[in-house]
């Protein structure tokens, strides 16, 4: 098997692994993880050969703009605590703590290379948690706590790491240097994300159609992230801050095409991009089993403690930020999303798994110093982190879906109806406030006006059914009864329309560019 085929494997993994986690209960990253693991333990299939520098630029920038997606501003500045609270104070802590307990225990490992350490696995992996966390019914505030630590936390972790090594390389290090680099990477970030979020809304008002505006949707994200690293700035930012400026002004309530069609590409670049990046956290395993060979006790003890670490320092961080968190929450007036209990907050303890960047961050480690000698324990530091990787991510990952069920912990599903319902009514009355507008300036008859308005009222009960009075619910489901029974004979007539102009295609003389123009407008007439 060459490097090709495996990449197909991986594809198809992806894939396979969505409807399998479905029937047994278990995330897909885990699932193609574990079967990462057993291709590279597997004699045929060959040793992955991709330059760690392009792991990250690869693989984080659609997964980070997939994720964004699912947000908003709002969330983000709504949990602007929390997320502080987790994504940085909790990086710098944890890379302290475990810089300290590996430069102890590890013979000959320098500070420098102990920092460095414990920057590349201080932070949660954001497509691990919003994968694994969203199957499973969490409520919403938990969800968005986690997105946003996830999101953020690489910004901070890729800056601490970059320093660290830096200062390994060379031999010196300079705390207000290294200071001055923080803030200047996220000041360049932020510049870049917003100039470009800002050409790329306008560059998709000027290309219209669908097609591109999605192409250009794939793009932006790519560009954002080089752009900011070739001036010295935090890729990662600059991807957040870019893909939030397009969600927040490049969306129009009226392109509908784009909209369907933009969020089906991105579900399944989402589901790709997963796989594969996962898949290559389970190959990446013949790396530690290589630097293992003959050590296998003392590797092992090391990668324990460093787990033990990681873990028992986010319990002891989460208890006290989140009682803090909701003494300051006491004093607002607007809703926050926060943990409201203590299992909500073990199960935010127990949803601390690493991935993607923490293995590229990984195979990152120079190999060489700046004197030419060898970066000192590069293989020790590898495997341990590696050790942390799959300890996080299987075993939390695996039995974070059992402590839910086992906490009760679930999202509010009478919330989520009101919500649902509030929303239907305003849609409601915003269609009728069109429908008097239009019957200001235009004359409608009196059969038609009493249509119209019965179908704004519709709009809101289709939606939530709720809305309605008993009256009109039985109005409604006796409407419903017969509007699904005129979709299913409308459905089989498209259906027969569809086959005989497909079959047209084979048909000698036929253009298949008509053939095809001709079937995307049933099939447009067929969503309708």
């Amino acid at each position: 098997m060459d490097q090709l085929a495996l990449l197909f494997v991986l594809l198809l993994g992806a894939l396979v692994s969505v409807p399998v986690g479905d029937r047994f209960g278990l995330p897909a990253p885990v699932l193609m993880t574990l079967f990462g693991g057993v291709l590279a333990v597997a004699a045929f299939v060959p040793d992955v050969d991709i330059p760690p520098e392009l792991i990250l630029p690869a693989l984080l920038p659609p997964l980070l703009y997939a994720a964004v997606r699912r947000t908003s501003w709002r969330q983000f500045t709504a949990n602007k605590r929390p997320i502080f609270l987790l994504a940085v104070a909790l990086v710098f802590v944890t890379t302290l703590c475990v810089a300290a307990v590996a430069h102890a225990i590890v013979p000959g490992l320098s500070v420098a290379a102990a920092v460095a350490l414990g920057a590349l696995i201080a932070p949660p992996d954001p497509v691990a948690a919003t994968a694994v966390a969203g199957q499973l019914g969490l409520p919403r505030r938990l969800v968005s706590i986690l997105e946003g630590e996830g999101l953020f936390n690489d910004v901070t972790a890729i800056v601490l790491y970059h320093v660290a090594i830096a200062a390994a390389v060379s031999g010196e290090f300079s705390a207000w240097h290294a200071g001055l680099d923080l803030v200047l990477s996220a000041v360049v970030a932020l510049v870049v994300g917003l100039a470009l979020g800002w050409g790329a809304n306008k560059l998709m008002d000027l290309l219209g159609d669908p097609t591109l505006q999605i192409g250009m949707t794939l793009l932006v994200p790519y560009a954002s992230y080089v752009l900011a690293e070739e001036l010295q700035g935090s890729g990662v930012l600059a991807v957040l801050t870019t893909a939030l400026f397009l969600a927040e002004y490049a969306t129009d309530a009226d392109d509908v095409m784009t909209r369907l069609a933009g969020h089906t590409f991105w579900d399944i670049i989402d589901t790709l991009v997963t796989g594969v990046a996962f898949g290559l956290i389970g190959l990446e395993l013949h790396h530690a089993i290589r630097t293992a060979s003959g050590r296998w006790g003392e590797l092992l003890g090391w990668a324990a403690a460093v787990v033990g670490v990681v873990v028992v320092v986010r319990l002891l961080w989460l208890m006290p930020a989140t009682w803090l968190t909701k003494r300051l929450h006491a004093r607002r007036d607007y809703d926050e999303d926060i943990p409201m209990s203590w299992r909500e907050t073990v199960v935010m303890w127990w949803s601390g798994m690493r991935g993607v960047a923490s293995v590229a961050l990984a195979l990152a480690i120079p190999r060489t110093t700046a004197d030419g000698s060898p970066f000192p324990d590069r293989n020790e530091m590898v495997f341990i982190a590696f050790g942390v990787i799959i300890a996080t991510l299987v075993l939390q990952g695996l039995t974070l879906p059992w402590l839910v069920k086992r906490l009760g912990v679930r999202a509010d599903s009478e919330r989520e109806k009101e919500f649902e319902k509030e929303l239907a009514v305003r849609a409601a009355k915003a269609a009728k406030r069109r429908l008097r507008e239009i019957e200001e300036v235009e004359e409608l008859p009196e059969e038609l006006s009493e249509q119209m308005l019965r179908r704004a009222f519709d709009i809101g009960i289709r939606i939530s059914p709720d809305m309605g009075e008993e009256e009109r619910r039985e109005a409604q489901h006796q409407r419903a009864k017969r509007l699904k029974r005129v979709r299913r004979i409308q459905g089989e007539m498209l259906s027969a329309a569809r086959h005989e102009v497909l079959a047209a295609r084979s048909e000698p003389g036929a253009d298949p560019e008509i053939v095809d123009r001709v079937l995307r407008h049933l099939d447009v007439r067929s969503l309708r």
